[in-house]
């Protein structure tokens, strides 16, 4: 009866993150750009949306993190991540909309998925401009592979896997530590191979990250993702 009460006072007196389970938001974007009528719709948001967005997680107290920080996320009361996918040289808009936001306070960060053969073409981010992106601290540079296929299908994954890991670290003299699976697809075989190059492994699957203590659990971290269409109030919500 003594044990039972000295352990119910222990537990009312821990922090409440420390009693509730801490969920994490880890977000996905594609496009930061006005949309002008190709591809996806909803795979844009608009500069002025992610600029409300971004505003709305420093007035809210986030700290934004990248995965060079992930064990950290217990430090903090309201950890997210921000992930863009694909590289798209209109990325650049979010790199300016953070460093414009960045103070003494707030000093916020985003990872980039790029593909790393896709680098330097005409849509996407250029090798310099990576260079210029991953130096200023704002922004992490990771891979999306090295040619974008679905990787539970693909008999290449040594070329998809380390060669893109190899070829981004060389431009930007990082470590590659995440990997974002292209259309969130993965299974065991792909898993396995990613363990070898990588310490993260990104899906699409719409939830907020909760450690469960299941195998592999960090390679199989969720995404949500950040439409053309989410309003302010869903955002706000989504990342509760």
């Amino acid at each position: 009866m003594l044990r039972n009460i000295i352990f119910f006072l222990l537990f009312i007196s821990l922090p409440a993150h420390a009693v509730a389970q801490q969920k994490v938001p880890i977000l996905i974007y594609h496009s930061i750009n006005e949309y002008k009528g190709q591809g996806s719709k909803e795979l844009f948001v608009t500069p002025k949306n992610f600029e409300k967005q971004m505003l709305f997680l420093k007035n809210k107290g986030y700290t934004l993190l990248t995965f060079e920080r992930w064990n950290d996320i217990g430090n903090y009361n309201k950890p997210i991540f921000i992930t863009f996918d694909d590289g798209y040289k209109n990325n650049q808009h979010a790199f300016e909309i953070l460093q414009k936001l960045k103070d003494n306070q707030f000093k916020p960060s985003a990872t980039f998925f790029v593909i790393s053969d896709f680098i330097g073409l005409s849509n996407r981010l250029s090798q310099s401009e990576l260079k210029v992106m991953a130096a200023s601290g704002i922004i992490s540079v990771q891979s999306h592979t090295a040619t974008h296929p679905d990787l539970t299908k693909s008999d290449n994954l040594q070329y998809e896997l380390k060669g893109s890991k190899e070829k981004i670290e060389r431009i930007t003299g990082k470590p590659v530590i995440a990997l974002a699976y292209p259309y969130g697809n993965v299974n065991d075989r792909v898993t396995s191979e990613v363990k070898k190059y990588y310490s993260f492994g990104l899906t699409t699957t719409p939830e907020l990250f909760t450690k469960k203590g299941l195998k592999n659990e960090l390679f199989y971290l969720p995404r949500v993702y950040v439409k053309y269409s989410t309003t302010l109030e869903e955002f706000a919500a989504m990342v509760k």
